[in-house]
């Protein structure tokens, strides 16, 4: 088994969320950014990205508009709106509490119950 880890249902768009609320990209460097801030542990399958940033959009979560990659190609491009990042901030506090009660439950010794 590799560094990498299984993503877990449901957290795929927080991670859309954090990769594009770090400056605006196009569809492939979405991909490439949370590679890159997950430390290479998180590989994102392209046919289960661009459905995601298509629903993110129609949720008014991000914004896209077309404009010019670094290889000088057309590119739909992906920023944050408000409302993405007011969505990102309560799936983020969501996230922490959950890891804490998880890594709580995780480190439960039998003297303790």
């Amino acid at each position: 088994m590799g560094n990498e880890a299984e993503l877990l249902p449901g957290t795929l768009d927080l991670l859309i969320l954090k990769a594009v609320s770090l400056g605006p990209l196009h569809g492939y460097g979405v991909l490439l950014r949370i590679e890159q801030i997950s430390g290479r542990a998180l590989l994102i399958e392209q046919g289960a990205l661009y459905p995601a940033l298509f629903r993110l959009v129609r949720q008014g979560l991000l914004k896209a508009s077309w404009g010019k990659s670094d290889n000088n190609r057309r590119a739909k491009f992906y920023e944050l709106t408000s409302k993405g990042r007011k969505r990102l901030r309560e799936e983020t506090a969501g996230w922490n509490r959950l890891v804490a009660a998880i890594a709580s439950a995780l480190a439960a010794q039998p003297q303790e119950i």
